[in-house]
């Protein structure tokens, strides 16, 4: 895994997806703002009263964004997971997970040292088994819909690497 970003190239992804926060989740964080900012209202009056909602309601749109802003993308060169990356080279095997597989990996017998991107509304996800002797990370678990296409993908940049 390297540390610094990579440049931005044309290089088409052969998979790609943004693990976005799903719909319910914008109104129940617009709802908790709201109802923060009237438990703040009805303690004060005047100016003060007004600013929760000022702040508070704009703010809770923001936390749904920033839990979905995750990109995945497999290109011919490498693994992208957010700002993480990982040469198509280091990798050993490729396993989709479902729901109860995901569960397995990253329960009690997980590794400490595993790299892991999990979003708890996501149920599949993909584990990323590696082969590089310098890296101390025994293998990368990365939520994704469609676990199947994503290992797929990666074991085809894999062969043609």
């Amino acid at each position: 895994m390297t540390s610094e970003p990579s440049a931005r190239t044309a290089e088409p992804a052969a998979y790609a997806e943004r693990l976005h926060a799903p719909w319910w989740m914008w109104p129940a964080a617009a709802g908790l703002a709201g109802l923060l900012a009237t438990e703040i209202w009805m303690g004060s009056d005047g100016l003060r009263a007004w600013v929760p909602f000022v702040a508070l309601l704009p703010l809770s749109m923001v936390l749904p964004w920033w839990l979905g802003r995750i990109r995945v993308a497999v290109t011919a060169t490498e693994f992208q997971v957010d700002d993480a990356r990982l040469p198509i080279s280091a990798i050993a095997d490729a396993v989709a997970l479902d729901a109860d597989g995901r569960r397995e990996v990253l329960g009690v017998g997980s590794h400490p040292l595993a790299f892991v991107i999990q979003r708890p509304w996501i149920k599949g996800a993909v584990q990323v088994v590696l082969d590089d002797p310098a890296d101390p990370t025994p293998f990368w678990v990365v939520s994704t819909r469609q676990p199947v296409e994503l290992a797929t993908a990666l074991l085809a940049a894999r062969r043609t690497a």
